[in-house]
């Protein structure tokens, strides 16, 4: 029945990775499944027959999913089924992409679909890798025209080490994440976070994630050779020679001297009346191909931005190759917010606000790793007035989660511990204007936002982009790249890290792959603008985090209790903890490790939930002072609890630095005073008193010796005759 089913396996970082094809997805251009250890991924090409009418752009989509059956769970939402995608597929989905995307004919329309489902998942085997790998290998056995395969390997860091595809535990302790695609001459995407790693050290994880990745893509050609489909045939998009040449012959000179500033405005106003007269030559010339003319405007600014940078060292802005725009940094921009950053480069410019909230203010992760939580999390918010367009907002795309989810990665590593600072931590990065490297921006902006609401991060962090113009043998890379020198030049490699080392990658390229010697220039040459954007922008704005947090922030105390206390502090059904809550206007969080949070606007309110927490997992001792609530009033005294389910007595005589004759003249029922532990009894009853603590804390003298009245009957009646007066 499956004549055409092939099983192909190898050793991948010492694990069986075992390819299927042939039994099933038989309608797709290409389809395998991908077994790597117990993870199991299947994946999926097609491509349409022709392409849609009017389509000027390569229509490629991936879609990595994640299915919750993979690791033996049904989705908690209320249909039971999946619903959009998590970030972490988002962002894998653009992992896939990013290598791939480039080994596909410039001139092809056709729509490609990639789609890789997770169906068993192995915490020991990353999926993503398995998909990259899968895709690959889907793509190169297709009918559809792509120049692969690529590989892709996960590269660790452990006890200065390499390790290639960490399983769960390494990764746990791995200083660094780096995911490394190649093609079998070169390097055509890295992905990286870490732990403040040297360049030099990240340069060698790199090349030996290139290294590790040519045994699979032998392992792929021998597949491809075997059971590889003849690629079918497309239109081409590419302009007719003859009309390019006579359209940039017609406009070439004006279009130098429209791009030849540093004003994305001024640019764009240029170009308009050149982009009329075009066309007004060329419509009737070339009738219904309007599109064809566009794309040759668009080859020619390319031609004539290439030749500048190539021949002449010359940047449309008029900059040095290793110069950056002019740059900026404010702190303290908005009022009552708990920080804000401002971080301007060029005509880009980023606002990144800063919230505090407590630990249970996390945000809850449902993917199918076992992240649960994460306590920062950083957005980030392109909208379309920052190109000077209109239209209307709609939610975060994957280009703003991707782009999130980078500057997350940049400044995770100098997060404080939550032992260290229990606040859980969101960041929103604003762009107002953008004319490239807004990712970039937003790493900057955060370390200032960050400093400013006083979170005591590890080092500031700077990000900043280089850039890379090719031909032939011949190359060079120029720091700091704009809008224009991105989308016409060769790639967009962003790092971002502090003065020590490098604590995030990411690769973009429109070739098919770097030399080592591009990577090794790449990350010196960024390493010093991160260096000079610290020293003589960002610190000069702020030079270490603020020591108070803003007034408007939570207040926030922990403790850690014994686990077997939990119970005592939740109370039955939660009214012991709601109790302290609303007694002292806090919220407090507990975790199954016994770790609590408190949290308040009121830092008194905060230590006195705290010190009732105290009390009720361990008991009180005598000397201590104690914030109580009055519960109850007697002739004799009052009755003050310190803790829930723990009360004492404070006799008349011990209510006040001076004489009194009445109860009700010092407290009353609800008044919150406070009270030292005098003594406990054998019984473990307490005898507190409000006296001492006075003379103590507020250093209050007693106005005469005399000794206080007191009432008839002997004091060893007291809890006795209030036992009676309930049962009354």
């Amino acid at each position: 029945m499956f004549e055409n089913y092939r099983t192909f396996e190898t050793e991948f970082a010492g694990r069986p990775l075992v390819v299927e094809t042939g039994k099933i997805t038989q309608l797709a251009n290409g389809a395998c499944l991908v077994r790597y250890g117990e993870t199991v991924v299947h994946v999926a090409v097609t491509a349409s027959a022709k392409p849609r009418e009017g389509v000027d752009f390569f229509p490629l989509s991936v879609d990595y999913e994640e299915k919750q059956y993979a690791l033996g769970k049904i989705p908690g939402a209320f249909g039971k089924r999946e619903g959009r995608p998590s970030e972490k597929a988002i962002l894998v989905s653009r992992v896939i992409d990013r290598p791939i995307r480039p080994l596909f004919p410039k001139d092809m329309r056709n729509d490609v679909s990639i789609v890789c489902t997770v169906m068993a998942y192995d915490p020991d085997c990353l999926p993503e890798i398995a998909a990259m790998v899968g895709t690959s290998i889907a793509l190169s056995i297709s009918d559809i025209p792509w120049n692969g395969p690529i590989s892709a390997v996960s590269v660790g860091l452990i006890d200065d080490e390499f390790v290639i595809n960490p399983n769960k535990e390494q990764r746990e302790v791995s200083r660094m994440a780096v995911t490394v695609a190649s093609t079998d001459s070169r390097i055509a995407m890295i992905e990286a976070g870490a732990d403040i790693v040297p360049d030099d050290v990240m340069y060698n994880g790199i090349m030996a994630g290139h290294e590790a990745n040519q045994s699979i893509i032998e392992f792929i050609k021998g597949i491809q050779s075997e059971i590889g489909k003849e690629k079918f045939e497309y239109p081409s998009n590419e302009p007719d020679h003859e009309m390019f040449e006579a359209i940039k012959e017609f406009s070439i000179d004006d279009i130098r001297v429209a791009l030849d500033t540093d004003d994305k405005k001024v640019r764009d106003e240029r170009l308009k009346p050149i982009y009329d007269a075009v066309h007004e030559k060329f419509d009737e010339i070339y009738p219904d191909q309007a599109e064809k003319i566009d794309e040759c405007l668009y080859k020619t600014q390319k031609f004539i931005v290439r030749r500048w940078l190539l021949d002449e060292q010359k940047r449309v802005d008029g900059r040095k190759m290793d110069e950056m725009r002019p740059l900026a940094s404010e702190v303290g921009i908005l009022p009552r917010v708990h920080g804000s950053g401002l971080f301007t480069r060029g005509q880009t410019q980023v606002l990144t606000i800063t919230t505090l909230g407590s630990v249970s203010d996390q945000q809850t992760m449902d993917g199918i790793d076992d992240k649960t939580s994460k306590r920062y999390i950083h957005h980030y918010n392109f909208p379309s007035y920052s190109v000077g367009e209109t239209k209307p907002s709609r939610g975060p795309g994957r280009r703003e989660i991707g782009h999130g989810a980078l500057a997350e990665r940049a400044l995770v590593p100098v997060i404080p511990s939550v032992e260290e600072f229990p606040y859980t931590i969101r960041l929103v990065s604003e762009i107002l204007s953008s004319n490239g490297s807004t990712s970039q921006g937003s790493i900057c902006g955060s370390t200032l936002s960050l400093m400013d609401a006083g979170v005591p991060i590890k080092a500031p962090v700077a990000g900043i982009s280089c850039g890379l113009i090719t031909e032939g043998d011949r190359w060079m890379t120029m720091v700091d790249i704009q809008g224009l020198e991105d989308f016409f030049g060769d790639m967009d490699f962003k790092v971002a890290g502090t003065h020590e080392g490098i604590t995030a990658i990411q690769m973009d390229l429109k070739i098919s792959g770097l030399t080592p010697e591009m990577v090794k220039e790449a990350l010196y040459k960024t390493h010093k603008a991160r260096d000079y954007i610290l020293d003589e922008v960002m610190l000069k704005a702020i030079p270490e985090p603020r020591k108070e947090l803003s007034k408007y922030a939570p207040k926030m105390l922990s403790t850690t209790i014994p686990v077997d206390k939990i119970r005592e502090v939740i109370g039955s059904g939660g009214k012991v903890i709601q109790k302290i809550c609303a007694e002292c206007d806090v919220k407090i969080d507990i975790e199954e490790d016994g770790h609590v949070f408190i949290s308040g606007l009121d830092t008194e309110n905060c230590k006195r939930a705290l010190t009732i927490v105290d009390t009720i997992v361990s008991d009180p001792e005598p000397g201590a002072i104690y914030k109580g609530r009055v519960t109850r009033i007697m002739d004799f005294g009052a009755f003050v609890e310190i803790a829930p389910g723990k009360e004492g007595l404070c006799h008349i005589s011990q209510l006040d630095v001076k004489r009194t004759e009445k109860v009700t003249d010092v407290v009353s029922v609800d008044d919150v005073i406070i009270v030292k532990v005098l003594d406990i009894d054998d019984k473990g009853r307490l005898n507190l008193s409000r006296r001492e603590a006075l003379i103590e804390v507020e250093g209050l003298k007693p106005e005469n010796e005399l000794p206080p009245r007191r009432p008839s009957g002997p004091r060893s009646n007291f809890h006795r005759n209030d036992r009676r007066s309930n049962n009354n």
